[in-house]
């Protein structure tokens, strides 16, 4: 299960922008966006700013994230401007692909799992793929500082080079490894791949 102690940092944060209608990309979420193609799965959307930006752009999407408030204030913008998203809340800790899409992403997801099932949930990612679609992923990764959105019971913080040896037999469009501080100094250290399936 994903850890409640996280969910619940999550949708205090989710709160806050929503009632200041705050919905702007992340810098992931901007080197995403014009890789996605076909019809896209967003794992852990968050407020779901990427889901609607593919949906504007012509994307049937799927979003799915474990905090009702979040996928609550989802659908509701996505019936306002009558976008084709489907979104579903429920916790992604043993998420398993039963159909494929031709854009899995996953920002900022995976290392909020114990690592067995981070990296199950990651080989599912590349299952979920379409031959010649993209997967879309990012993660915490070791020498992050900042820990407070963690439930020390569940997370893993995946070692630098990990997520990119994953997708070595796929063509990889973008890796790169970036640092962002955080409260208290301490630093987020992140590491995002988007590669495309043969």
């Amino acid at each position: 299960m994903t850890s409640n102690l996280s969910v619940e940092f999550f949708a205090k944060q989710f709160d806050r922008q929503i009632a200041e209608q705050e919905y702007r990309l992340n810098p992931f979420e901007q080197w995403t966006l014009p890789h996605l193609a076909g019809r896209v799965l967003e794992l852990g959307c968050g407020l779901g700013n990427l889901s609607i930006e593919a949906a504007r752009a012509g994307h049937e999407v799927t979003a799915i994230d474990a905090c009702p408030d979040a996928v609550k204030d989802l659908g509701r913008r996505a019936q306002a401007e009558g976008l084709p998203i489907r979104v579903l809340e429920a916790d992604l800790t043993e998420w398993r692909a039963t159909e494929t899409w031709d854009t899995v992403v996953a920002i900022g997801l995976l290392m909020f799992f114990a690592c067995e099932d981070s990296r199950n949930v990651l080989q599912e990612i590349k299952r979920a793929v379409a031959p010649g679609g993209i997967a879309a992923v990012n993660v915490l990764i070791e020498g992050t500082t900042y820990m407070e959105m963690f439930d020390p019971q569940g997370y893993c913080l995946f070692p630098a080079g990990e997520l990119e040896a994953t997708f070595a037999d796929w063509r990889i469009l973008l890796a790169s490894v970036d640092d962002f501080l955080a409260p208290g100094e301490k630093i987020k250290r992140f590491a995002t791949v988007i590669a495309q399936r043969a």
